[in-house]
């Protein structure tokens, strides 16, 4: 047997402006994972017969045995849910991945859809994107980023109520579904998801609204950022922003962009409060940048868990940006940043 493909998955941002685990965007910066299989090619001393390469951001410090690396883990999950224990013989995989790493860019979201279609075209299982979406929630339960990297461009998510049966094995621990070595095999994870775990839906987004991400150059990750969070909120709080997510999904697709219209609805009280202790200078950073001071600009908000700002801006982005480098500056921070187009195509295989 032999064959070779490029998987190309996107970067994504998510809890955009008051969707908080419910609006995401596919970004155009890639993770690319290039893959061959060839039975003559004897990769028996390779961890699950996978020969794993890597290049990109904090590359010295990623996993290249293929259990304990994101992607090819992701990979062994659904191999082993459809009967295969390990990659086939003669497996190479190079991942070059240029999303930053804890930066709230759905570097883990890209990885794990990457490994996940990884193993549905090594094993030729021929599951779609809305199946595939269900391996990506056992492992990543919450689905802004997840969709944002599958299904590309402007995507809103939801999670069904599924019955108590399939909710429960949703609820199986994460380290049974992507074992370490201290995992009982009895309890290694080998049978399907449930399916239609979630529920997806893809916007119109006007092409004339560019993506500023400004990147602080630190890490901060998603479980850190969860943890500062509140367990309950205020009606006026909740109130606040689902109003403004009702507007927001509709002011981006409006042309001529609403630049105020799309501001005032971005605006957040579910997250980014509580996350700004964690990032010196974003209070400042959202205060200050806004339609009048900076002309262009349309909105802006933590992107993801942070520490990245996204802004929607339709020109001026390099002033725009400089802006926002130099605030963060005064607190410390030194940042780079880039703009971005969205990925409309979301996650895309290429037989070779």
């Amino acid at each position: 047997m032999s064959k070779s493909f490029t998987l190309v998955v996107p970067a994504s941002s998510a809890n955009i402006g008051p969707g908080f685990d419910v609006l995401g965007i596919g970004l155009d910066l890639f993770l690319t994972i290039k893959a061959s299989v060839d039975s003559q090619v004897d990769t028996s001393s390779y961890d699950s017969n996978c020969h794993l390469s890597y290049e990109g951001d904090n590359a010295q410090n990623v996993p290249l045995e293929a259990s304990k690396n994101l992607v090819t883990n992701a990979a062994l999950y659904v191999l082993r849910c459809n009967g295969m224990s390990l990659f086939p013989l003669g497996t190479r995989i190079h991942v070059n991945n240029p999303i930053p790493l804890g930066r709230g860019l759905g570097s883990s979201a890209a990885a794990i859809v990457g490994g996940i279609m990884l193993a549905n075209e090594i094993g030729g299982f021929g599951f779609d994107k809305l199946r595939l979406m269900d391996y990506c929630l056992m492992i990543e339960r919450h689905p802004d980023n997840i969709a944002a990297a599958m299904l590309g461009g402007f995507v809103g998510s939801y999670l069904n109520e599924l019955s108590e049966e399939d909710q429960l094995y949703k609820s199986v621990p994460l380290e049974y579904i992507l074992p370490k070595l201290s995992t009982p095999s009895d309890k290694v994870l080998s049978t399907q998801p449930p399916k239609e775990i979630g529920e997806y839906l893809k916007y119109d987004f006007n092409p004339k609204v560019k993506c500023i991400t400004i990147i602080p150059q630190f890490e901060l990750s998603t479980e850190k950022a969860r943890a500062v969070l509140p367990e309950s909120y205020t009606k006026p709080d909740i109130i606040f922003n689902l109003q403004r997510l009702a507007i927001l999904t509709l002011a981006l697709a409006q042309d001529p962009p609403n630049h105020n219209l799309i501001y005032n609805s971005m605006k957040d009280k579910i997250h980014q409060p509580y996350r700004a202790s964690l990032i010196p200078g974003l209070e400042n950073v959202l205060a200050s940048v806004t339609p009048t001071s900076d002309p262009g600009l349309c909105g802006i908000c933590l992107s993801g868990a942070g520490p990245t700002i996204l802004c929607l801006a339709t020109d001026n982005y390099e002033t725009i940006a400089s802006k926002v480098v130099s605030i963060f500056k005064e607190s410390g921070v030194e940042c780079t940043w880039k703009v971005l187009g969205l990925a409309y195509d979301g996650a895309t295989v290429e037989q070779n």
